[in-house]
């Protein structure tokens, strides 16, 4: 959520800012809204002053054997216009409140300008794309051909489509896939491993920016009371410093949780139906830090980077992407795409989104920081990215280590993990 007194004091620069993002301010019906505020802001106090100069001259009158009742009587008719105004004044602000958590966050001063993913810039490239020899298969029939490998019948008959049975060695991969990366992030890069619940109530994906705006790509569950399944690690574990007031030095912190992901995928009816690249469950090793805002574009960078070292270390090519206004989440303020060199499209592919959020999540959860005792504690400022998605992961290394025999050779970094097998065959 973006700062009132920034909208207020600032309000035509941020909708200037804001069309980076492709998003029209209501600048008309903001200063609307906003001058019905402050007069009944100011109506309010006028009107609990008077009470209160009407309530110390009952005393007074009292004191001087004078009659109260008509001083009473006046009270009651205050009273009864202060709970009106009250209640206007409640209404408005609702207004307000309603509208400012629709507004999308400010994108960075190096975010490009454009419309959709195609103007989205480029940063780097790491490794060589593979050549083969032979006729490349997508993960679909590699995993379809496999003694051990990947059922999507299986999965369509228990759930229906967008879900997948993985079996024998191929589970064991993903798996191998998970334990290595949390292995990698909390014994070299320094972040806590949590287990985390895998349904939230409404006002934490409201503190991180689900709701309200992505209400339909969440998937709810009503027992007693309404519960969603996370769409990703990040709501839970961001939510973990919500209404706190954190002291200076337990900055920066550096949370990582691998959990199943629940996404209804709205909107995006018709892509990549066939496969893993696009499921209704899906699972990642989420990497989330809370930092100091001074500090916040170094820790993007270092985030980044964390889940640059897992595609290194698996050797999977990949390039580094800055997305560009249109195509940049609603509540991130810069964010670099991971994206994974996939042969059988012959293309990159998203396996990992690092962005920054400023104070935007902050805000919404006050979460803020002290930077000393008897100093008025500041907003944080909240980092997360996939490090990274196991599912397109795992996909990307069926592809890009296959032979022409349709087996697929075990990357090195994985096979203590996998018993030193060489191949799935």
């Amino acid at each position: 959520m973006l700062d009132p007194k920034l909208i207020r004091s600032e309000l035509n620069s941020v909708a200037q800012r804001l069309k980076i993002k492709n998003f029209d301010l209501d600048i008309k019906q903001l200063k609307e809204w906003e001058e019905i505020r402050k007069e009944l802001q100011l109506d309010t106090e006028e009107l609990q002053n008077e009470r209160n100069r009407k309530s110390k001259s009952i005393g007074k009158t009292k004191a001087a054997g004078g009659d109260v009742s008509e001083i009473i009587a006046d009270m009651d008719k205050l009273k009864s216009r202060l709970e009106t105004k009250k209640t206007e004044l409640n209404n408005i602000k609702t207004k307000l409140q309603d509208y400012l958590l629709s507004v999308p966050n400010l994108p960075d001063e190096e975010v490009p300008p454009g419309n959709d993913e195609s103007q989205n810039k480029v940063i780097s490239t790491w490794g060589s794309i593979p050549e083969f020899t032979f006729e490349v298969k997508d993960h679909s029939e590699l995993g379809e051909a496999l003694d051990q490998g990947i059922d999507f019948s299986a999965g369509a008959k228990l759930s229906g489509s967008r879900f997948v049975v993985l079996q024998g060695r191929i589970a064991r991969l993903h798996r191998a896939l998970t334990q290595y990366m949390l292995d990698v992030h909390t014994k070299e890069h320094g972040y806590m491993e949590f287990n985390l619940p895998l349904m939230v109530k409404g006002e934490s994906l409201l503190g991180t920016g689900q709701l309200p705006k992505f209400e339909n790509d969440l998937f709810k569950v009503n027992h007693e009371e309404s519960f969603y399944l996370i769409p990703t690690a990040e709501v839970p574990l961001t939510n973990l410093v919500r209404d706190e007031i954190l002291p200076k030095d337990c900055l920066p912190l550096k949370y990582t949780a691998h959990t199943p992901c629940f996404r209804s995928e709205a909107g995006s009816y018709g892509k990549d139906t066939k496969g893993m690249i696009r499921q209704h469950q899906f699972e990642k090793v989420e990497l989330v830090q809370i930092v100091e805002p001074d500090n916040s574009i170094a820790a993007l960078n270092e985030l980044t980077g964390h889940a640059e070292s897992i595609l290194q270390r698996l050797e999977l090519p990949y390039q580094k992407v800055l997305l560009c206004g249109g195509d940049l989440g609603f509540g991130a303020s810069k964010t670099y795409d991971l994206e994974v060199w996939l042969p059988s499209q012959n293309t990159y592919r998203e396996i990992s989104s690092c962005s920054l959020f400023t104070d935007f999540q902050a805000r919404r959860l006050q979460s803020r920081w002290r930077a000393s005792e008897g100093v008025k504690p500041q907003f944080v400022h909240t980092l997360n990215g996939s490090g990274i998605a196991v599912g397109r992961a795992l996909v990307a290394v069926m592809e890009n280590y296959q032979d022409e025999a349709g087996r697929i050779r075990v990357p090195n970094v994985l096979r203590p993990y996998m018993s030193d097998i060489e191949f799935l065959e």
